[in-house]
């Protein structure tokens, strides 16, 4: 993936994630716990359990990496999906207990990883290796944009600038091999564009396609990568020059 910030930096925008769900999930009408989420097919419980599910599972992660020891994320393929649903009909204030405590393990347990076991191999959930300094920026990816999902009036636009400039390169990085689009991104403020794709190429009159530009800010363009909003276009909060073509679906 592209290069992340400090390991101080990337964890503070997952404490700072972790506390807007929390609060976002206070503010709660309990009755809504039960009502769909912005992700098809999940209440907002849903959301939430998995929130809290998904910290203990990098806990096991960051436990890995300070150890050695080999520790899944889940013990099972069916592991991740049973525990979601598991607690995703409980009330509010279990809800809101659970996801607290979780936190609270996570940000101990990145805590505890000294900076010479950073660099250890760990596996995600799906099976790619990647090294210990990784897991707190999934964790980010996870507040972040469930907080979106979670249906409050919190929107993609309130994802403060690096944590969705971030994203976005994560995100087109991990697409450029999976997808024939080609485009340049550009968010405001940021002064680097990001590549997404596999970079002009050739058809068979030997023209090379120039592919798209797609300009935003970082959260629009985030919200474009990860399917949180419609587009590109107008619609999305966005200008393009030339056709970006369809995405792959992320994750």
């Amino acid at each position: 993936m592209t290069a992340l910030p400090a390991w101080d930096t990337v964890t503070s925008w997952a404490a700072a994630g972790q506390q807007q769900v929390e609060r976002a999930a206070a503010g709660l009408d309990p009755a809504l716990v039960a009502e769909p989420s912005r992700l098809p097919g999940w209440t907002r419980g849903h959301v939430l359990s998995h929130l809290a599910r998904n910290a203990d599972a990098l806990v096991n992660l960051l436990t890995w990496a300070r150890t050695g020891a080999e520790t899944r994320m889940y013990a099972s393929p069916s592991d991740r999906a049973d525990g979601i649903e598991a607690g995703a009909y409980r009330a509010l204030p279990e809800q809101l207990a659970d996801l607290t405590a979780a936190g609270q393990r996570f940000a101990a347990a990145a805590a505890a990883v000294p900076a010479d076991r950073r660099e250890f191999t760990v596996l995600s959930a799906q099976g790619r290796e990647i090294p210990g300094r990784e897991v707190p920026w999934l964790r980010v990816r996870e507040v972040w944009l469930h907080l979106v999902d979670l249906g409050t009036a919190f929107t993609i636009d309130d994802i403060p600038d690096a944590v969705a400039w971030t994203l976005a390169a994560d995100v087109a990085g991990w697409m450029s091999s999976r997808t024939g689009v080609t485009a340049e991104l550009r968010a405001t403020g940021q002064p680097d564009a990001i590549k997404l794709g596999p970079g002009p190429r050739g058809d068979d009159t030997g023209a090379v396609a120039t592919g798209a530009v797609v300009e935003g800010t970082p959260q629009r363009i985030a919200g474009w990568l990860t399917g949180r909003v419609q587009g590109p276009g107008a619609q999305a909060g966005l200008t393009v020059t030339g056709n970006p073509g369809e995405l792959p679906r992320w994750l």
